[in-house]
């Protein structure tokens, strides 16, 4: 899920989490995430939290926090419920975050 913030807060634009099925799976995820984000993006996280226990990863880029949750630390935490005022907004898989396709690139910056 995908969570715009922008009206709630000044923390961060978006939280986008998911979830994997084992500790092992979730710091697959985020090793997967952090090389392509490297590679695609040139961008690292600026704070990384969690790894070593590996129920809960969070990577933080700035614009957006991502959180890798094992299903039950999901399910117990339950952020969807705790962001519920946030929008949803909808994954356009090869395009990005949007509707026209557009991706944040800095704070208040798009690229198209």
């Amino acid at each position: 899920m995908i969570f715009d913030l922008q009206k709630l807060t000044d923390a961060t634009d978006y939280f986008v989490m998911v979830s994997g099925d084992s500790e092992t799976q979730v710091r697959a995820i985020a090793d997967h995430v952090t090389e392509q984000m490297a590679a695609r993006a040139r961008l690292k996280p600026w704070h990384v939290e969690g790894y070593a226990h590996g129920s809960w990863i969070l990577l933080d880029y700035i614009d957006f926090v991502l959180h890798i949750f094992e299903k039950d630390t999901r399910a117990y935490y339950q952020l969807e419920r705790l962001w519920g005022d946030a929008e949803v907004v909808a994954w356009e898989a090869g395009g990005g975050i949007g509707e026209r396709g557009e991706t944040r690139t800095e704070r208040g910056g798009t690229k198209e």
